[in-house]
């Protein structure tokens, strides 16, 4: 009888998982079996909380459905809709739990889980945004939808529910989102700078300082001053010395501007 050779013996088992319909190494958890539909909406929601719990993603959405459905004039229908888009962004479904997100806020404004649901819109933006990664372009060079997505998605909860007991964490997940758009925005501009398209340039530079500001201004505004000056443009270039000033006064950047600004 024909033997394997033992290196194949020891891929046969993993192949074999991989290959079984309905079982995967990859899900977070077993999709087998059927709902058991109760006659109360609550004990269906309860099923599907623990379907969820233990990863079977898919038949908790059938719980969360059928709650959906069959009881659309009860609380437990709008705890179900929220609980959909748990079921999205468990499975790191990101757009589509977004949507759901949102569409919740949009629905029903007025319930104690709107300020959860915004939250975590703006979250589901932020774990979409691209990562780096030793082997690809850092994220500064990447598509920026999704962090722009998460700026405006964070921006509008702090605004609509600056006390939530979400506040904090959105805050410091902002900052960050905040960080990665003024990173692509500089790469852009030094892209245009090398290649001497200084009002290409002047316009990424802008942007930082008008709609990202924070400590480091009077570095991009000193690098402004210099584009304008290239541009033969001088009302803006002292206009960015100007801006130096008035922003950090009594600072040695402040200082280095008042001196610019006499020669």
């Amino acid at each position: 009888m024909f033997a394997l050779p033992m290196r194949l013996h020891r891929l046969v088992p993993l192949t074999f998982l991989v290959l079984v319909p309905g079982c995967s190494i990859f899900s977070g958890g077993s999709e087998l079996g059927d709902p058991d539909y109760a006659t109360e909406a609550s004990t269906n929601l309860k099923r599907g909380d623990q379907a969820l719990e233990s990863g079977q993603y898919q038949l908790a959405e059938k719980y969360y459905e059928y709650v959906k459905t069959k009881f659309p004039f009860l609380e437990a229908s709008r705890q179900a809709e929220l609980r959909l888009a748990d079921v999205s962004f468990e499975r790191e479904l990101w757009t589509e739990a977004a949507d759901r997100y949102t569409g919740f806020v949009k629905l029903h404004p007025t319930s104690n889980k709107v300020d959860y649901a915004a939250y975590r819109a703006a979250l589901s933006h932020y774990r979409d945004m691209p990562t780096d990664w030793f082997m690809v372009p850092p994220s500064s060079e990447k598509d920026q939808t999704q962090v722009k997505s998460a700026w405006d998605a964070y921006g509008d909860f702090l605004r609509m529910y600056p006390d939530s007991q979400y506040a904090a964490d959105a805050k410091k997940q902002q900052a960050e989102v905040r960080n990665r758009l003024i990173r692509h925005e500089v790469y852009v501009a030094d892209f245009y700078e090398k290649r001497n398209r200084w009002a290409a340039a002047v316009n990424r530079l802008e942007t930082v300082v008008a709609k990202f500001p924070g400590p480091n201004d009077d570095q991009y505004l000193f690098r402004l001053h210099g584009l304008y000056s290239k541009l033969q443009d001088q009302p803006k270039a002292r206009g960015a010395l100007e801006r130096i000033i008035t922003r950090s006064p009594g600072t040695p950047s402040a200082e280095k501007a008042r001196q610019m600004l006499g020669s």
